[in-house]
């Protein structure tokens, strides 16, 4: 449960500037000042977070997945502007992801959705979901969460679970057991199915005495106190029904410092305490979250311990962490905190009436307040599906996800329990998760890689990414130039010079769906490197899939409708469910408008290129120097040089193959007839030939150079829901087997609203799930259910 070792570099770092302005003033340092040394970290730090509104949680092979994506400042919650792409991708229990897409996300938020093939395994999936700024820091806070799909083509035992291991942790309080100090010890016991397991146990020493006694409160998570003594070890006996297991508690320390944290309501009292009581020591507490510094104490240890109080006042809503790092600047101890956010978003949902005829009309109310049951604008995501035993019966929400379990690592079991709850129970449970979640194990083991940044915010576009390396030694090429062609229509061409690991980015926009591209390096001058396109999705991860269950025989009935409602809606409704939004491209070459474009029909058709370019194309000649031809354009009568030559994008560095080419498969030639600053280059003027397929068959790729298929951002499916109405009348005998009935995941409100849908053909119970997000910040989720008669 480590956090990253770049955030236990950056907070000495930080200390130490505070530190050295205490060593020069010789009094508390000012929280500005200390405000000012975070911020100055956070400014190269910031973080972003991504949740996932999928329509429902378990599905047939061949449904439809839709999914909403919120990408919101970490700090703040507000949606974030700087990434405009995210990634979602589906991985299996091997580990191996099985879709993968790039969505576009605008003011932060997008949407898309996975169509899942007959050829997918039954199984237990992860949702993964995440930006490439994201990539910079701990994987463990991407978005996760379990998706079902059982397909009966292709079933798999990877649903089943006839496995019945836990898993048992303990994680003393602030980090570690010191000898002869009293400390809080907290457990979390998870069954294979990832959510935890009541239990209670005893703590043994290794003389074979009981020290203490435990058992757990909620969610499998509970704690004890212990007060080690030199020279033993302690194991814990855990009894969960009639199994017993031992587990191994981290190892006593014979000195150091044990940080307690007890809240008191509208405050924090907290209490240091070092080893050796002997010894007058100063220590210094600091509150922040997201690098920033919101309280900053000097504390002076007296008989081995100190107290503080710290007002929540001071403390950002969510989570935040105190951190003691000792006289000499080193961390010692942290833990976690948490302050429920006052400022909320209320979403209140109903239909017109509870119950409703099959092909019927359903009208939906909706209601957006703030905490004072004010109006609020927010922007939401509504799914309604139909709820029978295959659907989770507690999905995690917004509020959950962005409060609690996107600023914690591991799996939270039912994390809004703790955000909708205020009663005693609810807070013990919170410092309970707090201290099985939140701890911290510091590792310094490499503090040169604080602060490297290899992953650049997406703020215009995709990035791709591509290594350029030596042939021979495989050693990175610094500072070499690398041109990108992406074929569609038109043809996207990008230019971008390699750094000093050898990385080169293209910066691209606008790019729809499956494309070949062509990267390549100028193999007239650079015929010794090679280029090798990056994935744009990050590494599987090292994770364990949860969530398995055992099918019975109700769950398999199901299993089998379902089935057959997917088999109906896509013989019945195949073109409907296959609609597009059309993607908005810019028609435009990358140049703009061309000075003079040639349409070669229009002209003599020649036998040889030469004859076209020498007998009718003009602002050019044509020569040859030493066997080799060569082609200079002019600016009036200005010669500029030798131009960049484009053949549907490509760029075409020897202007002998140019000669080689066939006149009759060139449809246009487009001018620039003057200097063109691109990127990194300046050219003297350009001609671009584009041929009649437009897919450079025409052109001799070097051998180098790199062409393979690359998906772009994922194009807009349309949710297809039909309406009974006098166009397509409720006695129309096309069945209708749909579950999900409405899905809209871009529903704008400015107080109250209403939508309206059409029921299916399949009775039963039915649950609309309401999730959104107020531009300051404010998240809220509401639900409605109503039942389709038989």
């Amino acid at each position: 449960m480590a956090r990253t070792k770049r955030h236990c570099v950056l907070l000495m770092m930080i200390f130490l500037t505070v530190t050295s302005v205490m060593s020069n003033v010789c009094a508390q340092i000012s929280v500005a000042s200390v405000e000012q040394s975070f911020a100055d970290h956070r400014e190269n730090n910031f973080r972003e977070k991504v949740f996932v509104h999928v329509n429902k949680s378990f599905y047939t092979a061949g449904e439809i997945m839709w999914f909403k994506l919120y990408c919101t400042d970490a700090q703040t919650n507000k949606p974030a502007g700087l990434s405009k792409i995210a990634y979602v991708e589906l991985i299996d229990g091997d580990k191996n992801p099985v879709m993968q897409t790039m969505i576009s996300l605008n003011y932060g938020t997008g949407s898309g959705s996975f169509y899942l093939p007959f050829s997918i395994n039954s199984g237990v999936f992860k949702l993964r979901a995440y930006t490439s700024w994201m990539r910079n820091f701990d994987p463990a806070y991407f978005f996760e969460r379990t998706i079902k799909i059982l397909n009966p083509l292709r079933p798999n035992a990877n649903l089943k679970s006839n496995s019945h291991s836990v898993d048992v942790q303990f994680m003393p309080e602030g980090g570690h057991l010191v000898q002869g100090i009293n400390s809080r010890v907290a457990f979390k016991i998870t069954g294979n199915d990832g959510k935890g397991v009541p239990a209670a146990g005893a703590i043994i020493n290794n003389r074979g005495d009981t020290v203490s006694k435990f058992s757990t409160f909620k969610f499998g998570i509970g704690s004890f106190m212990i007060k080690p003594i030199a020279n033993e070890s302690y194991k814990a006996v855990v009894k969960i029904n009639n199994q017993s297991f031992t587990s191994i508690l981290p190892q006593v320390s014979p000195f150091g410092y044990v940080l307690q944290v007890t809240d008191k309501g509208d405050s924090w009292a907290i209490a240091i305490s070092y080893s050796d009581s002997t010894i007058s020591k100063q220590a210094y507490v600091i509150l922040h979250n997201n690098y920033v510094a919101k309280q900053v104490k000097k504390l002076q240890l007296v008989g081995g311990s100190a107290n503080i109080i710290v007002n929540k006042t001071e403390a950002d809503d969510g989570v935040s962490y105190i951190t003691v790092f000792n006289d000499a600047g080193a961390p010692v101890c942290e833990r976690s905190v948490f302050k429920k956010a006052a400022r909320k978003l209320t979403i209140m949902a109903a239909t017109n009436q509870p119950e409703f005829s099959k092909r019927s009309k359903v009208a939906v109310s909706l209601i957006s307040m703030d905490e004072s049951e004010k109006d609020i604008q927010a922007n939401l995501s509504v799914s309604v599906f139909r709820a029978d035993g295959l659907q989770d019966k507690d999905p995690e929400h917004i509020s959950g996800y962005v409060w609690l379990r996107g600023a914690l690592k591991g799996n939270i079991e039912s994390p809004d329990y703790y955000l909708n709850n205020d009663d005693r129970d609810a807070d013990e449970a919170l410092d309970n998760l707090l201290l099985s979640q939140g701890w911290t194990e510091f590792d310094w083991s490499s503090p040169q890689s604080a602060g490297k940044m290899h992953f650049l915010p997406e703020y215009i576009g995709p990035i791709i990414r591509a290594q350029i390396s030596e042939i021979v030694d495989n050693k990175p090429a610094p500072n070499k130039l690398a041109y990108l062609t992406i074929n569609g229509s038109p043809q996207q061409f990008y230019i971008g010079k390699s750094d000093s690991t050898g990385m080169v980015r293209f910066n691209v926009q606008k790019f729809y769906g499956l494309h070949e591209i062509v990267a390549q390096t100028n193999g007239k001058v650079d015929s010794t490197y090679r280029i090798v396109v990056q994935s744009p999705f990050a590494e599987p991860g090292n994770y364990t899939i949860t969530g398995n269950r055992g099918i019975n025989t109700d769950i398999k009935r199901l299993v089998s409708e379902n089935s057959v409602n997917m088999q109906v809606q896509n013989i019945f409704t195949a073109n409907q469910i296959k609609q597009f939004y059309p993607a908005i491209i810019d028609s435009n070459w990358f140049f703009g408008i061309p000075a003079k474009s040639y349409k070669l029909d229009d002209y003599t058709r020649f036998s040889t290129m030469e004859e076209v370019l020498r007998e009718y194309v003009g602002s050019i000649s044509v020569a040859k120097h030493q066997g080799k031809f060569e082609i200079t354009i002019f600016h009036g009568e200005q010669p500029l040089g030798n131009p960049l030559v484009l053949l549907d994008g490509i760029p075409v560095f020897d202007a002998d193959q140019l000669f080689k080419w066939d006149p009759l498969r060139i449809k246009r030639l487009d001018m620039i007839m003057s200097n063109y600053l691109y990127g990194p280059m300046l050219f003297n003027g350009i001609m671009s030939f584009t041929t009649y397929k437009g897919d450079g068959a025409a052109i001799q790729i070097d051998p180098h150079a790199v062409v393979l298929d690359y998906s772009g951002l994922q194009q807009e499916r349309r949710f297809y829901s039909p309406a009974y109405d006098s166009t397509y009348p409720a006695d129309n005998p096309i069945p209708d087997f749909r579950t999900a009935l409405y899905w809209d995941p871009d529903f704008n409100i400015s107080g109250k609203s209403n939508f309206t849908f059409y029921t299916s053909d399949k009775s039963g119970k039915y649950i609309g799930i309401v999730e959104g997000i107020s531009s300051d910040g404010r998240t809220g989720s509401g639900f409605f259910t109503f039942t389709v008669k038989k």
